[in-house]
């Protein structure tokens, strides 16, 4: 039985009694069932953020496709080596209209928006409405999709927001930034498909082994250092903080703890 009901003039109340006003730019990440009801659902959340902001500020959202990228580096669920073959040879190409996303029923209804634009990277795209909008989407780089030739940096640059609804920090998309700075990953050769010239192709590409699991840590300290504003949207706990404050948390993050772990490595095997 529903017991609440948010309606959007309540969410456009919340949001600027919390922060975002005209102008805000902003990097949003959701997940819409941790809310309670919301009367019209992911549309009318949308149309709350970009009623908030206006078309003065700027919304980004990752539109990530993650089942279009290299099989042998699946996990939940992983699959077997000997279909990544077929896998390769059958997935379909990336297109930004008809390919599927795995960020759910917000970022979907978002990307469907006039005057949205998206990014061409077939695994780790954005979309973005608002006065920055293409200046975040048109030079994503296909290797190392997102670092300094991403959208990622580019709201570093713009003093941007992050604004997550219902979702933990291992879903903040801009601390990825900061495992490029910090040098603390593997480089691998990932892949997707892609249109080329007309035809279907697997593409091959290098970036790092992203892992965002040391992204919740990363979060309780800056929440522990009150760099984060934290209220409720309905039943959902938001978190909203600057880009470039968390990107540069989690580089001193990893370089203090990467580097710990390296010394004490290289320190038992000499011993």
């Amino acid at each position: 039985m529903i017991k609440t009901a948010l309606t959007k003039k309540e969410i456009v109340d919340i949001l600027r009694n919390n922060g975002l006003e005209t102008g805000t730019i902003v990097e949003v990440h959701c997940s819409l069932s941790s809310t309670g009801y919301i009367v019209g659902g992911a549309q009318t959340l949308v149309d709350a953020l970009m009623e908030v902001v206006g078309y003065q500020g700027t919304i980004l959202m990752p539109v990530h496709s993650a089942h279009n990228s290299e099989p042998t580096f699946w996990k939940n669920p992983s699959v077997d080596c000997e279909l990544a073959g077929k896998i390769r040879e059958s997935m379909p190409a990336f297109h930004r209209k008809e390919s599927d996303v795995d960020m759910g029923s917000v970022t979907e209804n978002f990307r469907r928006r006039e005057g949205v634009v998206m990014s061409s990277h077939p695994t780790y795209a954005f979309a973005a409405w608002g006065k920055y909008a293409k200046f975040l989407c048109n030079h994503q780089s296909l290797h190392f999709c997102l670092s300094e030739e991403s959208a990622t940096a580019r709201m570093v640059e713009l003093k941007a927001s992050v604004l997550l609804i219902g979702v933990d920090y291992d879903q903040c998309t801009c601390m990825h930034l900061a495992e490029y700075r910090s040098d603390v990953r593997p480089i691998i050769v990932q892949g997707a498909a892609i249109e080329h010239k007309g035809e279907r192709i697997w593409k091959q590409y290098l970036d790092i082994l992203m892992d965002s699991s040391e992204f919740k840590m990363i979060g309780r300290l800056m929440e522990k250092n009150e760099l984060v504003k934290i209220f409720d949207l309905g039943k959902g706990k938001c978190r909203l903080f600057e880009c470039e404050t968390a990107v540069s948390a989690a580089e001193r993050y990893f370089k203090q703890t990467h580097v710990t772990r390296q010394y004490q490595t290289t320190k038992m095997e000499s011993e």
